[in-house]
């Protein structure tokens, strides 16, 4: 056979350059079918509705459909394990709550690394939460509710959706910031811990602003302080935690965005171009607003170190109040 006249070193150059194309023109064919985006959670939920905003736009700028796919369950476990386990080609998506950053404070045994087991792409979006108390409390802020809190120890019940819940572990976390001592009352759900509280059979609950503000609004509940870096636009007269004398106190409940580890760049990279053209849609800002979210659209590096953050937060509150995982 007639040997080749282009010299070796040349030849691997040429080599390398074809490869190269190859996987330039192979990423931007990313996606020829349609995306499936799972959400850990039963259809209606802040995640699900979160996803079902920001979806069109994406799919728009994708080219392709995002198919949504509800698959709750074990307080998102089970639809996250689907995700781990899916093939890393893009072609798998998955929206979280602050469940995925408490799961691991809260679960003995998770079936994945909430980190190593997936690639991150971004947050989406932040809701902030709110203290709220009975209008019979005599407080109208923060600092007298540590005072009363610190002169009744123990005396002073809050109510949250469940063990585990973000509402729980915030109350932890600002008794172990403020060096106070509340108890916590647990209910199946966010629902039944309004109404109580409501009823005023509790004092004060934490949960995220989109569930309380109505309340808040109506005089049936006393909104104290909110739980963002800054203040939200929604209850623009409230201080933040950090304003009202708790420094470092931001509780946000995180909805982002993530594919199976070792899911390649290229995809990762269209996927968070067709989402921040969602969140710069002046619709889709409107409706997230109108759920008491945030649009953020971070870098993966960037959501990549809120998760471990988050992660390595919740557990520390966990084990200072005393919480085991089950």
């Amino acid at each position: 056979m007639q040997s080749t006249n282009i010299p070796r070193p040349a030849r691997v150059l040429l080599f390398l350059a074809l490869a190269g194309a190859a996987g330039a023109a192979q990423a931007q064919a990313y996606p020829v079918k349609p995306v499936r985006m799972i959400v850990p959670f039963a259809p209606g939920g802040n995640t699900d509705i979160i996803a079902r905003i920001v979806v069109p736009e994406m799919s728009k700028a994708l080219g392709q459909q995002i198919v949504i796919e509800n698959r709750g369950g074990a307080g998102s476990v089970i639809g996250t394990e689907v995700a781990a386990k899916s093939p890393p080609d893009g072609y798998t998506l998955l929206m979280v709550s602050a469940a995925h950053v408490i799961n691991p404070a809260m679960v003995k045994s998770l079936p994945f690394d909430s980190v190593r087991s997936f690639a991150a792409i971004s947050k989406v979006a932040d809701v902030p939460s709110a203290l709220v108390v009975h209008p019979s409390m005599p407080v109208s802020n923060v600092k007298q509710l540590i005072a009363l809190a610190r002169a009744r120890p123990g005396q002073l019940n809050y109510s949250s959706a469940g063990r585990g819940s973000i509402g729980h572990l915030s109350a932890e976390l600002l008794c172990s910031m403020t060096k106070t001592q509340m108890t916590h009352v647990a209910y199946k759900g966010a629902g039944p811990a309004m109404i109580d509280l409501m009823a005023g059979h509790v004092e004060l609950l934490i949960s995220s602003m989109p569930a309380v503000i109505g309340q808040s609004r109506a005089g049936k509940v006393r909104m104290i302080a909110q739980g963002g870096e800054k203040r939200s636009p929604a209850a623009a007269d409230v201080p933040t935690m950090i304003e009202s004398g708790v420094p470092g106190f931001v509780v946000t409940a995180g909805f982002g965005l993530f594919a199976p580890a070792g899911t390649p760049r290229p995809a990762i990279d269209r996927v968070l171009a067709a989402l921040k053209a969602s969140l710069s849609d002046a619709s889709v800002r409107k409706r997230l607003s109108g759920e008491g979210a945030e649009p953020v659209g971070s870098t993966p590096e960037e959501y990549d170190q809120f998760t471990r953050a988050e992660i390595e937060k919740w557990i520390k509150v966990a084990r200072s109040a005393g919480i085991q995982p089950e």
